[in-house]
């Protein structure tokens, strides 16, 4: 039995990879916008997230086609998707709990959590151990008016505002107004909540409509959230990198 010890350690440094359902959404549409911030340090963390390789949206592809759909209704009325997260793998989600754990770290607070202490982040549903987005089928996404803007670079160290102020007073993102930013730790990030505008509140529904007609269920706290349903992997976590490298040999 010895022999098979080293082919096995070798197994288990190589990187694990994606199931072929898995695709890239470029390949799929490459007219939706992504702008992939958890490559970036503009996200609550405040640095690149472990496991984003590369700016990359990587989805099943049931999930992806329906975007497509989406992405075809958007376009005639005038807007384009654009997608924050989609696949995340569960080192990314690793390192979220531990930035969670680590109190001091509050580089981001002025924008992403203001009025949220963060040792309630887990109690209060903002971080959790595991998350959808590892499925596979989850996308955090806004509507951008056409034609899109191009948007600044974040640049570490710039002041921050926080995420729930007047759209002319946040980061200047090329997105609709929805009330708040991207990942904002905030009730008022509800899909629903009272306190968005007729402008957000209709923004918010246009996407909501616009996704739940194919298959999308949002996560009534997050406008951006929704996961494609029937999920292909219910119940699986992956944890393969967010790179081409994952994807490839695949046909």
């Amino acid at each position: 039995m010895a022999a098979t010890t080293a082919p096995a350690t070798a197994h288990a440094r190589t990187e694990p990879r994606a199931p072929v359902d898995f695709v890239a959404l470029s390949g799929v549409d490459r007219t939706i916008i992504q702008e992939m911030r958890y490559f970036t340090p503009h996200n609550f963390v405040g640095e690149r997230v472990d496991g984003y390789r590369r700016p990359l949206c990587v989805l099943t592809r049931p999930a992806a086609e329906a975007l497509r759909t989406a992405q075809r209704r958007l376009l005639r009325q005038g807007y384009s998707l654009k997608v924050y997260d989609c696949y995340r793998p569960q080192r990314a989600v690793d390192h979220f709990v531990r930035w969670a754990q680590d109190l001091d770290a509050e580089d981001m607070k002025a924008e992403f959590f203001p009025d949220v202490d963060k040792s309630r982040l887990f109690d209060d549903g903002y971080i959790a151990a595991k998350s959808g987005h590892s499925r596979g089928s989850t996308v955090d996404l806004t509507l951008v008016k056409l034609p899109a803007r191009p948007t600044r670079p974040y640049r570490p160290g710039e002041p921050l505002v926080p995420c729930y102020a007047p759209q002319e007073e946040r980061f200047p993102d090329n997105s609709v107004d929805m009330g708040t930013g991207y990942d904002c730790f905030d009730t008022r990030s509800h899909t629903l909540d009272p306190r968005a505008t007729g402008a957000q509140r209709a923004n918010r529904l246009r996407l909501k409509a616009t996704l739940e007609s194919l298959g999308f269920v949002n996560l009534a706290e997050e406008w951006w959230h929704y996961t494609y349903k029937p999920e292909p992997y219910p119940d699986t976590y992956f944890d393969f990198p967010v790179t081409a490298g994952s994807l490839t040999g695949h046909h």
